[in-house]
């Protein structure tokens, strides 16, 4: 079944990751708190330490305003805002794994009752019957968070899935091992990082437990590194090329694998400093909250990586990113993207242009924007920035020009290259709908190559994950349609590189 496609000027991708990072941060707090929570109030039991109990009960209060509501409120958002971007993605992941989401509301429904009555019952029932319902929240909590991952890293590495689509053999996939050592280290970070107010709170051993919490989120830390670097290994070459080596594939990938790592050192130096080494200089605030954002920063910045890891699939080498399945590519080659949706027409226009919008929204606009986010149009060279190209005036300006606006597409040929089939710039000027034709026609060759591209994906093994790398646009779908469809978005992009306008009374700009 396909869906309409719900059209946000800043992009699905950008809603979801606002309301996603934030859940998730709250989500692992809710898992490591927990556990850490727990805990404490056992060391505090056992030890008859009344500074160390309370600690665990302030952080009780936390772990109920943060995460039991906003946790539980945000995780309802992305089933929303999942729902409405990638429905075919959810239908999927629900058809494959509903049992897996139906044990992980089990686990959820005892997280939220057990906080409820951990919080509730302080002081009034037997430390000893207090300490189980704690454990209890634990336990729900940490088996929310093994099953959900299991669905989340089988989106990524499928595995063995692809031949069986068996419900084990895609949960227990190449990295959920490693992802679950991963997440249960971020988890004990997020709880260390929002209970390091609390700590100070406490006068009387204020420093003490500082250093304690310093404790959690330096192991935290450590282990949220041995689980990274063991994720990154059991990653597919072809995932691992986006953003390793010399040359990767998407360089904004690299760069945040980069941010993400040094987020992680940021997280354990400040951690060791502030919380350990002078515990008391919490008490300014600043330091703590440096520890928190580098922590946030990290558990972000891999999510971000995780995420962009998948490209071009939701679900590696199933479902595109824009929901189209791989098996369906013959077909709807075959039949036209028009027929295979039914509502692309349904307000009847024969307008290639408007139809073309139509065909942009449904296999673009999951990853573009017009204007905003991954903006289309900044892909699109305008009649200025082919000017400028051509003129390289002053000299070295055309080079710059060049990879700015063209080796997007052109990663192939040098600029010096492409200058020898361009018209000059005195030429562009005196017949601009040259230039237009031009756009027009590099345009359409792109789609035909993306087009083509969609062939080796049909002649595939489809019992593996498919190498990427051996395409000409390796993190992006290929385009999927008949000659209509293809010549209807070659003219909506088409009317992109100029606003609709003169490309001259519009100077180039967008």
């Amino acid at each position: 079944m396909d869906y309409p496609i719900w059209d946000l000027a800043m992009g699905g991708g950008m809603l979801m990751a606002l309301v996603a990072v934030p859940h998730v941060i709250v989500a692992h707090f809710a898992v490591g708190g927990g556990l850490l929570i727990a805990v404490t109030e056992t060391l505090a039991v056992r030890r008859n330490d009344p500074e160390l109990r309370e600690l665990a009960k302030r952080s009780s209060l936390v772990l109920i305003l943060i995460s039991t509501v906003y946790g539980a409120i945000s995780g309802v958002g992305i089933w929303v805002v999942a729902g409405l971007i990638s429905p075919g993605a959810i239908s999927s992941l629900i058809h494959n794994y509903v049992w897996g989401w139906a044990i992980e509301w089990v686990f959820f429904i005892l997280e939220i009752v057990a906080a409820l009555v951990y919080y509730g019952t302080w002081d009034k029932i037997s430390k000893k019957a207090h300490l189980m319902v704690g454990w209890l929240y634990f336990v729900g909590a940490y088996g929310s968070l093994v099953v959900i991952n299991g669905i989340i890293t089988y989106q990524l590495t499928p595995g063995k899935w692809l031949e069986s689509h068996a419900f084990w053999d895609g949960f227990f996939n190449p990295t959920y091992w490693p992802a679950t050592l991963l997440r249960t280290g971020i988890a004990v970070m997020m709880a260390a990082a929002f209970m390091i107010f609390p700590a100070a709170k406490s006068r009387e051993a204020g420093s003490r437990l500082v250093r304690y919490i310093g404790g959690w989120l330096v192991a935290g830390s450590l282990i949220s590194y041995v689980g990274y670097r063991w994720w990154e290994t059991q990653l597919g070459e072809t995932t691992r090329a986006l953003f390793l080596g010399e040359s990767p594939t998407l360089a904004t990938l690299a760069a945040t694998r980069s941010f993400t790592l040094w987020a992680l050192a940021a997280a354990l130096v400040l951690g060791i400093v502030f919380l350990m080494i002078v515990p008391r200089s919490v008490k300014a605030i600043v330091p703590g909250v440096l520890v928190m954002v580098a922590a946030f920063a990290f558990f972000g910045g891999w999510e971000r990586l995780r995420e962009g890891s998948r490209k071009p699939f939701l679900i590696h080498s199933y479902q595109f990113s824009n929901g189209l399945l791989v098996e369906d590519i013959e077909r709807i080659n075959s039949m036209g993207l028009q027929a295979y949706t039914g509502w692309m027409t349904i307000e009847g226009s024969q307008d290639p242009v408007v139809v073309g919008h139509q065909v942009f929204k449904r296999q673009c606009s999951a990853c573009h924007t017009l204007g905003g986010y991954q903006s289309i149009t900044k892909v699109l060279p305008t009649f200025r920035e082919m000017v400028d190209v051509a003129a390289n005036d002053p000299p070295g300006s055309g080079a710059v020009a060049y990879q700015v606006g063209c080796a997007s597409c052109h990663s192939d040929t040098a600029y010096e290259e492409m200058v020898e089939f361009m018209p000059g710039p005195e030429e562009m000027q005196e017949d601009p709908e040259m230039v237009l034709d031009l756009l027009s026609g590099m345009i359409t060759g792109t789609l035909d190559q993306l087009r083509d591209m969609g062939q080796a994906y049909v002649d595939a093994d489809r019992t593996v994950q498919f190498d990427t790398q051996t395409t000409a646009y390796p993190m992006m779908p290929p385009f999927v349609g008949n000659d209509e469809d293809l010549e209807a978005l070659a003219a909506f992009l088409g009317t992109l590189t100029h606003d609709g306008g003169s490309p001259i009374s519009m100077g180039g700009g967008r």
